[in-house]
Parts: C-alpha cells; structure tokens; sequence
C-alpha cells in the first residue's frame, strides 16, 4: 500500500494537484519582497544570476516561482522520493529539472546546470539539498555560478509564524496568512579564476550571508 503511495505521490498529476494546493494555500500570506529590483534588472540586461537558497524555506518560495517563469529557470533535484515530489511541484511552475547532484564536481548534473544557465541566463540552486547537513553551504553552488559566468544572488524567506517539521532542516510551512517575508542580498561577483582555495573562501562567505536565517 505505501509503496503504491509512493508511486501515486510521483505522477505528473499528483505534482499538478499539490502545486495547486500549495500555491492556494500561499495565496493566504500577506508578502512583502525586498531587493529584487537589483539583480532582476542584471537579469534583464543580459546577466546570469544563479538564486540559492536554503531547503528548509523551499515550500514558501513556491509562490514566487511562476513570476520566473519566462526564464525558464533550471533547478537541481535528487531522484528520491521528496526530491520527485518537489521537482515536479518546481515544474508546473515553470522550472526545468536537472536530476542529480552537485556534490560530486564532475558529475553530469553539475555540467547540465552549468550549460543550462550559460544559455538561458537564470538557475535556482538549493545551498544544503537534498540531504543536508541543514545550513552548510555545499560547494556546487560555486562551482556552477563561476562555471556559467553568473553572479550568484542569495535569497532568504523569513516568516513571522510558521510551523518547523521533525527533517533534517527542520522544514518551514508558515502558518495561514502569515507574514512571509522574501529577502534577496547583493549579488555576489565570482572572481574570473579561483584556485580550490578560493572556492572555499567564496562558499565560506555565502554560508555566513545565509546562517543566520535559518529558523529555529
């Protein structure tokens, strides 16, 4: 019987019927957005912008994803049974699924998400998916952005009522018609060449930016 759930839960219908649900249900949150206009406008001139973010503040970003829709953002996923249920959440809202993982420097996924983004200019990247440890930002998230020539734009939900799940990282559901904040950071500028060390000197950096917002 789970497993027939499991295999209900990985449908093309089923991911239709919860992205639905989840945008309705987000519809409730009274939003407020802060420093989009910066990289959006980069965006728009022709610059690649590779938007990460952390795993535990993915579901109240699903609201947000239709908006980027016309770029035609690609966006990383494991095979596991959360990671088909979310990407195929991402994909009716516009998002192209690259399965696999960025751990791995040399791995396929890491390479289509490059090409992906060198050509259509705009990815969404989770720092510490899919499995964790929560709030460690793992180094496929430089790797990818100095690969693609892209700035890398860290973003930020906070909301001010929300329940937090028994997971790994404490996956975040705001509450109904709570206040959901999303927050975007300076875009962060990649040097042209970077030896191993200063790939860890920029992932360091960006683990600092995005620490401190994660709940509780």
């Amino acid at each position: 019987m789970f497993k027939k759930l499991r295999n209900i839960a990985k449908t093309r219908f089923a991911g239709v019927i919860i992205h639905w649900i989840i945008r309705l249900y987000c519809a409730t949150f009274r939003l407020k957005v802060e420093n989009e206009a910066q990289w959006l406008d980069y965006l728009e001139k022709g610059g690649r912008v590779l938007l990460c973010g952390w795993h535990q503040q993915f579901f109240a970003g699903i609201r947000f994803f239709k908006k980027y829709r016309k770029y035609k953002p690609a966006l990383m996923s494991s095979k596991s049974l959360d990671g088909q249920i979310a990407a195929g959440v991402a994909q009716r809202a516009g998002c192209y699924t690259v399965w696999g993982s960025s751990s791995n420097s040399a791995s396929a996924a890491l390479k289509e998400m490059i090409h992906r983004l060198k050509d259509y200019r705009f990815a969404l990247h989770i720092l510490d998916g899919p499995r964790g440890p929560a709030g460690v930002v793992k180094a496929g998230a430089i790797a990818i952005a100095h690969g693609a020539g892209a700035v890398i734009v860290p973003g930020v939900i906070i909301a001010d009522r929300a329940w937090y799940l028994h997971s790994w990282d404490r996956f975040m559901i705001p509450k109904p018609f709570a206040r959901v904040t999303i927050k975007f950071f300076p875009k962060i500028e990649l040097p042209s060449v970077m030896d191993k060390a200063e790939h860890e000197n920029q992932r360091k950096k960006l683990e600092v930016i995005m620490q401190p917002y994660l709940q509780p």
